[in-house]
């Protein structure tokens, strides 16, 4: 069975590395989700446009799949530039990740999600409201999707974002300080950071040597709760205390 993986956010996680950095994808049991059917996977593995490029799941689903000695399938339903309200439950964008997820799902377990997004967010009048929102998303998306027990990820955005226009998206650390804040009081929920990571030279999207990077990081935080998880399935604890905390979000 393939083990799934949604990705979903705005342009971080679409991905703009670029492709001439980049090695091609050689693991042969990396898939990704087209037009329903899981496919070998090749660049860009979410084409949301026609400057899409090398994503940070890339080196996720490398390591994974070793790792785990399974094949390891990518469902890609980023899209660049989206602000958290386009991501709200019944947007098109949360429907079309729901919908993507339930086909993957006839075919695969979902194993996690991905998230990355919040520098549309990192304005004076968005950042305030960028905890609660998300919140609503993730816990909608385990509910719909039946995945209390599986890892939600959240990436932190790039300290280069102090450099872009002037300091236009500064509050991407309000942005930070809210995710890291969800994943410490929310169970299977991990945030991966991204201190000391580089952009491409519009130092607003990461570059691929830092995407391939953020994956491994991304894949170091999900074996961590993956872990934490296995210990605390030993000590007899159920899956069903976790989907009784998360239901009463």
């Amino acid at each position: 069975m393939v083990h799934s993986f949604l990705l979903i956010g705005q342009s971080n996680m679409a991905g703009r590395g670029f492709l001439s950095e980049a090695k091609p994808i050689e693991n042969e049991n990396i898939k990704v989700l087209r037009n329903g059917r899981w496919q070998g996977a090749f660049r860009p593995v979410n084409p949301d446009r026609s400057f899409s490029g090398v994503n940070l799941a890339e080196s996720f689903a490398d390591l994974y799949a070793k790792e785990h000695g399974v094949e390891v399938g990518l469902i890609p339903c980023a899209d660049g530039g989206t602000n958290i309200d386009q991501w709200c439950v019944g947007s098109l964008l949360y429907d079309n990740a729901v919908y993507q997820a339930r086909l993957a799902q006839r075919t695969s377990t979902i194993a996690g999600i991905l998230w990355h997004q919040g520098e549309s967010d990192s304005k004076e009048e968005r950042y305030p409201l960028y905890e609660e929102k998300l919140l609503k998303i993730m816990n909608s998306l385990r509910k719909d999707l039946n995945l209390y027990d599986v890892p939600f990820l959240l990436g932190g955005l790039g300290d280069y974002l102090a450099e872009y226009n002037d300091g236009a998206v500064k509050n991407y650390v309000h942005i930070n300080e809210a995710l890291e804040k969800i994943a410490k009081e929310n169970p299977m929920t991990g945030f991966v950071s991204a201190k000391g990571l580089t952009s491409n030279p519009d130092y607003l999207h990461f570059n691929t040597k830092s995407l391939l990077e953020f994956g491994t990081r991304y894949y170091e935080e999900f074996k961590r709760i993956e872990d934490k998880n296995k210990v605390f399935t030993e000590k007899g604890k159920e899956d069903d205390s976790i989907r009784s905390e998360m239901e009463l979000l």
